[in-house]
């Protein structure tokens, strides 16, 4: 697909607390700058206060920015006229009406979108489909549990094919079956849309995405394809069932980043391996997000 879906160029945003005579600014973003290339599924990677729900929330236009440069889709800052039906957002602590049922909201939020009619029905089956909620469709949200409320605001982000999706802590609250559904249902969506997810689960989102930005102190601190943060496509480890010369382990390591030249490597090895009796466990290419985070971040406590 190629291009850039979003983008911001030194964005500064700063809120202000305490009493008239003692106020206080904290800065939330300093100098924020990231590329999120078109059709990926890219994780927001950060601790705590780094600045990763600012960020999402000046995407999505609940906030704006005191200064700096902010472009989705080629269309400028989010504008609710230019992004009508290009852009889903889940929020992180998103409220539901208790009287209204999921229906009801999908089929108001579907026509604040832009739809109308049978495509708006349409598009609220498939959301309802999606989050597996068709059967507790039209209970009233106060009797629907906090799993299945986070799974009606996942549906409202997802709700007509909007071209950029915006998540915040997408599986939150979800059971392990749940979630495992909802990856698969943004799987599909690679190349075609672009997501964004902030999480903390980074098992999960080495998993799922194709692209990670880390953020810091209110700053991009790395962007870069996952497999170049894990080092897929340099690095490999060949697990045996039981050791063999003293190694249970085997490290393949290459300058050559050439993910073809790696996958000779692996082969090659595999074939000494079994030739000398080795019984293999696990062939893994890379390390783990979490691993590359922790190394490249530290526990930082952010802002």
């Amino acid at each position: 697909m190629g291009g850039v879906a979003v983008r911001m160029s030194g964005v500064q945003k700063r809120f202000v607390s305490g009493l008239p005579g003692f106020r206080r600014w904290s800065v939330a973003l300093d100098g924020m700058s990231l590329e999120v290339p078109t059709g990926s599924i890219c994780a927001f990677v950060g601790p705590n206060g780094a600045g990763k729900t600012t960020t999402m929330s000046i995407l999505s236009g609940y906030l704006e920015a005191d200064t700096g440069q902010v472009d989705l889709l080629g269309g400028g800052p989010f504008d609710p006229a230019r992004h009508r039906g290009r852009v889903g957002v889940l929020p992180q602590d998103a409220e539901l009406p208790p009287a209204s049922s999921p229906r009801q909201l999908l089929r108001i939020w579907g026509r604040l979108q832009g739809l109308s009619g049978a495509a708006v029905e349409r598009a609220v089956e498939e959301a309802l489909e999606t989050v597996m909620l068709r059967e507790r469709a039209e209970e009233p949200v106060r009797a629907l549990s906090h799993g299945m409320r986070r799974r009606v605001t996942v549906a409202s982000a997802l709700l007509g094919s909007p071209e950029l999706i915006l998540l915040d802590e997408p599986t939150s609250g979800l059971d392990p079956a749940q979630a495992a559904h909802l990856r698969g249902c943004l799987e599909v969506l690679r190349g075609r849309r672009t997501v964004l997810i902030s999480s903390h689960n980074l098992p999960e989102l080495e998993r799922l995405c194709d692209h990670a930005v880390f953020i810091d102190k209110g700053r991009c601190q790395q962007s870069a394809p996952m497999r170049a943060l894990t080092g897929a496509d340099r690095q490999a480890v060949i697990t045996l069932e039981a050791p063999l010369d003293g190694a249970q382990e085997i490290p393949i390591r290459l300058a050559d980043s050439d993910p073809r030249t790696l996958g000779e490597a692996i082969t090659q090895e595999l074939a000494r391996l079994i030739a000398a009796g080795a019984r293999i466990s696990e062939v893994r290419r890379g390390g783990s997000l979490e691993r590359r985070y922790l190394d490249t971040e530290g526990p930082g406590e952010g802002r």
